[in-house]
């Protein structure tokens, strides 16, 4: 049809290769549903999905095929000028098409894993480019991947070339002159496809979210757009005013004087119990979810050691971290906000990087940072230089050998940091960060540590991928006994508070041990173990109240009996006058808060109006319609307060020194 109406050559390869593209576009979608839908959402409810996702995939084929059109304005640079623009156009769209499978590729992948399409997170990894790789190669079959890259991106080549060549044959006995007036009807077609609509308003990334369903919006989103769009999300917000609107709300929430002026500083004279000046050791552990571990019940004894620990000190069984990443765990520990930047971390934000944090109270005090690889990696070291005269021991600064990407092993670390603790003349505040219990989960041969093996089937019904995963974590807690029984033989321990925390959880089957809710909405993610322990300091305790990792400084400070300034989000768990036991969290490739109490799990979206309660210690709902509507009313003032407040702290909150 095309060859009877003498439309240009150039022109109906283009044609035929944007139906390509968009078959390609269209199965990729496809393959997401299968693979990802939820059982309640059918291929029928999915339709607006896929013809919003048209629109979204035709903007970014006229994106990569304009080019073509607009060069070939000028007819020697047409694809069917010569043998070398030939040559020129289909290397081009190859690699134009090797980009495409690559953003394909790596969001399949993050939707396997986060349930979002690829976003400019990404980039997190991009910052600490050689560590990342260096973990990607030890992790995963990089080299098989990339050279299934590139025999695909060499099929499309050959079927360019191909399409090139029955265009040229169909036409062979046809005479077609070149005109102008082809190019500009296609040129406006394209440029209004790039554009998205017929409307005065073009496409945006947020019209995904008129679907009001998660799934529903991402699985419309294409990975390039959701990717270019949320760039903009990795600056923070230097002009959030709602924060004042929302200070009323938060004021109560941290119970501070009615007489306090506009402002979140809180002095604090005294704690809740110690007169001596005890050192502080908090260890910030890898990946330490609860649903995983021996505490929870979870029948595979992976923690015997540290449950021992445990019933000898002041544990929180319902702690809760903000979000899903070790360099926002590390930042809301060590400041108390919630890292609520989108799409970029607030250790890699110089806005948000400048923070006033409790450890600078505790004068007089040598301070050191312990970590088997580099400070570089997600830049910790320019969090932790917030705190005055710190000692940064690194990679480089161990006698014990490199085990992989991350360093020295937890045990060996844990060895050498207290070699160096034992020798202090003042009184320290230490933090050990570990990091072996991460992809890819390997330790040094041990005499008395063995790895198990048990069936697949067993591994994931109480929370495991693989083996691998399972001996890693088992290896953590025998580290943490290697470190307490040495620690223990030194004459800092008996006035030490050892502080344990995970820095996140980790998503996965948590059915064995607790609610659907851990399981189907990822609480799993951020639940983790939150230990106070010293012996000859403390009185046991277990505590079953919602606590939050932005808790651990106030709590540390007044359990030492520490003044200490507060000017941020976390408050002192043992602090008997506290009320609303409550915790912040965040999803930020969802766009998602979250409120957590004792009794309940509240959902809300950023983007369109959704919002969902669960209860947290069933899977039936014990409220009627009037009080759900209550609770969920009352929780979005709360999140909304919360969320807002930690963006505008994460901009304001300077150091005060």
């Amino acid at each position: 049809m095309l060859v009877k109406w003498r439309v240009p050559k150039t022109i109906q390869w283009v044609v035929k290769l944007f139906f390509i593209m968009l078959l390609v576009f269209t199965l990729f979608r496809l393959s997401t549903y299968i693979a990802f839908s939820p059982s309640n959402i059918t291929f029928i409810d999915a339709l607006p999905s896929f013809a919003l996702g048209m629109a979204f995939d035709i903007r970014w084929i006229c994106i990569l095929l304009l080019p073509i059109i607009l060069f070939s304005y000028v007819p020697r640079f047409s694809p069917y000028s010569s043998a070398r623009a030939k040559r020129i156009w289909t290397s081009y769209l190859a690699l134009a098409t090797f980009v495409t499978i690559f953003f394909f590729g790596a969001d399949y992948g993050h939707f396997a894993y986060v349930s979002t399409r690829l976003n400019a997170s990404a980039l997190n990894f991009y910052e600490d480019a050689a560590i990342s790789m260096e973990m990607l190669w030890e992790s995963y079959p990089v080299f098989w991947i990339l050279l299934a890259l590139v025999v695909t991106g060499y099929i499309f080549y050959s079927l360019y070339n191909r399409t090139h060549q029955r265009v040229e044959k169909v036409n062979s006995a046809a005479v077609i002159n070149y005109r102008r007036n082809w190019y500009l009807f296609v040129t406006f077609w394209m440029i209004l496809g790039i554009y998205g609509s017929f409307s005065f308003t073009p496409l945006k990334r947020d019209d995904a979210f008129i679907l009001k369903d998660k799934f529903k919006a991402y699985l419309a989103l294409n990975p390039l757009q959701n990717f270019f769009t949320t760039l903009r999300f990795r600056q923070p917000d230097m002009k959030n005013l709602k924060a004042k609107d929302c200070y009323p709300l938060m004021k109560d929430f941290l119970q501070m004087e009615p007489a306090t002026n506009q402002g979140y500083i809180r002095a604090v004279a005294s704690g809740t119990g110690l007169e001596s000046r005890p050192n502080i050791v908090l260890v910030v552990c890898e990946s330490f979810s609860m649903y995983k571990s021996s505490m929870s019940g979870n029948p595979l004894k992976t923690t015997p050691y540290f449950e021992n620990l445990t019933q000898e000190g002041v544990f929180f069984n319902r702690c809760f971290t903000p979000h899903f990443s070790t360099a926002r765990g590390m930042f809301a520990t060590l400041t108390g906000i919630p890292d609520v930047q989108m799409s970029k971390f607030s250790t890699r934000n110089e806005a948000s990087l400048n923070q006033h944090t409790i450890i600078n109270n505790f004068e007089d005090y040598e301070k050191y940072y312990f970590l088997g690889g580099s400070s570089e990696f997600n830049n910790y070291r320019g969090l932790v230089k917030n705190i005055k005269d710190v000692n940064i021991v690194e990679e480089g600064n161990f006698k014990s050998p490199k085990v992989n990407v991350w360093g020295i092993s937890d045990k060996d670390l844990f060895l050498e940091a207290n070699k160096t603790l034992a020798t202090q003349q003042k009184p320290f505040f230490a933090i050990i960060q570990t990091a072996g219990n991460h992809r890819p989960y390997t330790f040094p041969s041990e005499r008395d540590f063995v790895a198990k093996e048990l069936p697949p089937d067993t591994l994931a019904k109480y929370g495991f991928s693989d083996a691998k995963e399972y001996n890693a974590f088992r290896y953590a807690d025998y580290s943490i006994m290697h470190f307490m029984e040495a620690a223990k033989k030194e004459e800092y321990f008996h006035n030490t508070i050892f502080v344990f925390v995970g820095d996140h959880g980790i998503a996965g089957n948590a059915r064995a041990v607790y609610p659907d809710v851990w399981t189907d909405q990822r609480l799993s993610d951020e639940h983790v173990p939150l230990l106070f322990y010293a012996p000859a300091l403390l009185t046991p305790q277990l505590r079953t109240e919602v606590a939050s990792q932005i808790d651990v400084l106030p709590t540390v400070a007044g359990i030492a009996n520490q003044h200490y300034e507060n000017t941020t989000l976390g408050r002192d768990l043992l602090d008997p006058s506290k009320k609303t036991n409550a915790a912040f969290i965040i999803y930020h490739d969802e766009e998602q808060v979250g409120w957590v109490t004792d009794s309940f799990y509240y959902i809300k979206n950023l983007r369109f109006p959704e919002e969902m309660l669960f209860p947290l210690n069933s899977n039936l709902s014990p409220w009627s319609k009037e009080e759900e509507a209550r609770l969920k009313a009352r929780s979005s003032e709360m999140v909304s307060a919360f969320y807002e407040t930690a963006k505008w702290m994460l901009v304001n909150n300077k150091k005060r020194y």
